[in-house]
């Protein structure tokens, strides 16, 4: 048992129909080394047995949050991160409900007093599958995949690493911030739904002056395979089309890198007889219109009560 930490830590987790996948991410949580002070759960309106997952979990100090509607995981975090805010945590954990951290993740984070930190994920094989951008690129139009770099593609494994890696984002997947960055920059915008919630609070986080460090030995167990491809012609298509495209426009560097919605739009729609059909063009169009209606003042509306 590492010595006790005199500040008050919050995990905030968001869980949605993975009930047996959030048993285990609970299991881990229960096994910290450092025990957390309050684990925030919020259910968004699952329809599986989460419920009775989280009323067996008698060894943890839980306070869940069911929600009547999926609010999607930007919704959750928002939500999740307002309660524990108000329930006076000096850092706040955001976990999805399919990772399980070591024993000592939370414990390792804790010997370090910047104000965002994040783990370092690893596969159930042990394999680096770390995604956070140490360079995501909003300074030039032609790069149309704003994160260049990552740590999985920097660093062959973990043991290459330096002990703090300097990052541009992160996910909500393990990512512990102190109080002060909460009250300087807001919460989470619910308004994404999912896709690039996460991307928009470091991003407003890092322009607020406050670093984000990946720390090299902080584990953090994925249970499931990476999905980033998801079909462009789906639902999901439009969310990521939508936020990339309100990243774009809050944070672009220059005037052409806040127009590249349009020329991506315009290059989706002149090729989609040749890839993504018809279904990619109007997730690209309507998610072009609807991204112009996000307030560009990331932070309004935001503010922790």
């Amino acid at each position: 048992m590492s010595a006790p930490n005199p500040e008050r830590v919050v995990a905030v987790v968001v869980t949605f129909n993975r009930a047996d996948l959030l048993d285990l991410m609970l299991d881990g949580l229960a096994a910290q080394t450092r025990p957390l002070d309050l684990v925030v759960v919020v259910d968004n309106a699952s329809t599986d047995h989460t419920a009775d997952v989280l009323a067996a979990r008698t060894d943890l100090p839980l306070e869940v949050l069911h929600e009547e509607t999926n609010t999607g995981g930007a919704g959750g975090f928002h939500r999740g991160l307002r309660i524990a805010h108000e329930r006076g945590a000096d850092r706040m954990w955001l976990l999805d409900d399919d990772v399980v951290p070591a024993a000592d993740c939370l414990e390792v984070l804790l010997r370090h007093d910047e104000p965002c930190l994040m783990v370092v994920r690893e596969d159930r094989q042990g394999r680096l599958v770390e995604k956070s951008a140490v360079h995501f690129d909003l300074t030039s139009p032609l790069a149309i995949r704003p994160k260049r770099d990552s740590v999985e593609t920097r660093y062959a494994s973990r043991a290459a690493m330096p002990e703090l890696v300097d990052l541009d984002v992160v996910a909500f997947e393990g990512f512990l911030v102190q109080r002060r960055v909460v009250d300087a920059v807001g919460l989470p915008d619910e308004r994404y739904f999912i896709f690039y919630d996460d991307v928009d609070f470091a991003l407003r986080a890092r322009r607020a002056g406050f670093p984000i460090k990946a720390v090299r030995d902080a584990v953090l167990v994925r249970q499931l395979d990476f999905d980033q491809q998801h079909a462009l012609d789906s639902w999901k298509g439009y969310y990521m089309y939508r936020n990339l495209f309100v990243v774009h426009r809050r944070y672009g560097a220059n005037a052409l890198v806040r127009a590249k919605p349009w020329l991506i739009t315009a290059a989706v729609v002149l090729l989609s007889p040749l890839r993504g059909g018809r279904a990619e063009a109007r997730n690209v169009v309507r998610a072009l219109r609807d991204a112009r209606r996000f307030p560009r003042d990331a932070g309004h509306g935001l503010q922790p009560r």
